[in-house]
């Protein structure tokens, strides 16, 4: 299957493409990585609207879907961007519709709001912050862009079970503990809740706004890493052209020919498939949990595959601190296992695929 974009979506692709191409040069994302602030970028998508693209209007976005989304995190991940507000405040943003005004902060006004739950496995596992007469208690564990969040969404539990809070950073009992990653274009810290107050966010059903969350997740997680994949392709085969071994370009020889086509192949077979999962999410398929499932472990386990490809292409160059692969090979390895790993969402799927009999019809 191939997906096809609208023209529209193409245009946006091209666009939006082109802003990161002159916001995001190699030097100026190093210089990014190198200070540990991430800011600059965060300032530029708002300054120049991009954040409220994929969000619905009446919640002061752009207008555009999940696809929109997609397709903006394929090209955040080309260039290795540094935009883990951008996508916790994504995550974070369907569970504001029942506040409006609160959504319409962060999309229109960049007022940093991010979902609260641990980078490291599934969103919606049970919440370690808990609701004592209004006081939060608890900590939540390596929260994608803690130290760039004005507000968290956060899920609690309360006497009534889960319920989600909207915890503004700004007080004193709101501490976060930084957290190191070897992805330098990622951010994660630790938010500790000692007595803090927040808003009740209306929500009927907060497990499924949790679940709705970890969809979306998985959707741009994978698109970033085939934007990251696509990256490390067109640089290999640069690559494999200029450098030469007994008087050839290394490129000319079969086993690297094959080992670039194999990347091509999972390049070309993650493209469909991603938009198709963002389709299906974004519109509330019957199978959306299961397309998400199957886009985050099959994509992002070929990104992490592919980049261990690159490196053997690119050979002791790769390994270097001034070549760019090794940035886009440790995004790649964290986009494996941000959000739950390969392996979590293989389960996820196995679980709620049906049980079909191995036995044909009419079998004796």
């Amino acid at each position: 299957m191939r997906w096809e974009l609208s023209a529209e979506q193409a245009d946006f692709r091209a666009v939006f493409a082109e802003w990161l191409s002159e916001t995001c040069a190699s030097e100026t994302v190093r210089g990014w990585f190198d200070s540990g602030d991430h800011s600059g970028f965060d300032e530029r998508m708002v300054a120049d609207g991009w954040f409220g693209v994929g969000s619905a209007e009446d919640l002061g976005g752009e207008g555009g879907g999940l696809v929109e989304l997609a397709l903006a995190a394929e090209e955040l991940g080309r260039v290795a961007a540094p935009a883990s507000a951008w996508l916790g405040s994504m995550l974070a943003i369907p569970t504001l519709a029942s506040m409006p005004e609160a959504a319409k902060a962060l999309l229109a006004d960049g007022v940093t709001t991010v979902l609260a739950v641990p980078a490291g496995t599934l969103p919606g596992g049970g919440p370690g912050v808990t609701d004592c007469d209004g006081a939060l208690v608890g900590t939540v564990a390596t929260v994608l862009a803690a130290q760039r969040a004005q507000r968290f969404v956060v899920p609690v539990a309360d006497e009534h079970g889960p319920a989600l809070r909207l915890v503004e950073v700004d007080q004193p009992r709101v501490q976060l503990r930084n957290r190191a990653l070897t992805d330098r274009s990622r951010s994660v810290a630790d938010v500790v809740l000692d007595g803090a107050t927040g808003t009740v966010i209306p929500v009927d059903d907060v497990a499924a706004a949790l679940e709705g969350a970890a969809l979306r997740a998985a959707v741009l997680v994978a698109a970033d890493a085939l934007g990251v994949m696509e990256r490390m392709l067109d640089d290999t085969v640069e690559y494999v052209q200029q450098r030469k071994q007994f008087g050839a370009p290394i490129g000319s020889f079969q086993a690297v020919k094959h080992a670039a086509a194999e990347m091509l192949v999972k390049v070309e077979a993650a493209r469909s498939i991603v938009y198709f999962a963002a389709a299906s999410v974004g519109s509330g398929h019957a199978d959306a949990s299961l397309h998400a499932a199957a886009v985050k472990a099959q994509v992002c386990g070929s990104a992490a595959q592919a980049a261990d490809a690159a490196l053997t292409l690119h050979g002791a160059i790769g390994y270097t601190w001034e070549h760019d692969l090794q940035i886009f090979y440790k995004r790649a390895k964290l986009d494996a296992e941000l959000f739950g790993s390969p392996g979590s969402w293989n389960d996820l799927l196995a679980d709620r695929l049906p049980l079909v009999s191995a036995r044909s019809e009419g079998s004796g």
